[in-house]
């Protein structure tokens, strides 16, 4: 039940946004690879989202327990989109091996047709990038 090839560059793009387009599209049977993970953006003020997920990594009692938060933007990516599957079931299991997330655009998807859904924002916003360099 392997679908088409979908690439999605998270250039400019809001997290949430990006991460529901490709859950929907994980469900529908195609693999999804989300490249420029860097640059998608978190809206909120800066100092609201860093002591967000500053909190959230801070959970759990030491390090060999959980849970364990990711800290790199494509593993941030990753996550969220996970949190929109149900990948403890079958079907969202499935869906969830389809996914890949790339920092940059790897050599095999330089020349191939990518789907933007970048928006000009008038709020404030964060790049991935730059939250994992404060965290």
């Amino acid at each position: 039940m392997t679908g088409e090839k979908i690439i999605i560059d998270a250039m400019n793009a809001a997290l949430g946004r990006l991460a529901s387009y490709a859950a929907k599209q994980l469900l529908l049977g195609n693999s999804v690879a989300i490249v420029n993970c860097d640059n998608a953006l978190i809206s909120g003020r800066k100092q609201n989202i860093i002591s967000k997920y500053q909190q959230e990594i801070a959970r759990g009692s030491y390090s060999q327990r959980g849970p364990h938060f990711p800290k790199t933007p494509d593993r941030i990516v990753k996550r969220t989109v996970r949190g929109m599957l149900s990948y403890k079931q079958g079907r969202g299991a499935t869906a969830f091996k389809n996914l890949r997330c790339y920092k940059d655009i790897p050599q095999e998807y330089q020349e191939a047709k990518k789907i933007t859904l970048s928006k000009e924002f008038k709020i404030k916003t964060l790049a991935l990038k730059e939250l994992s360099q404060r965290i």
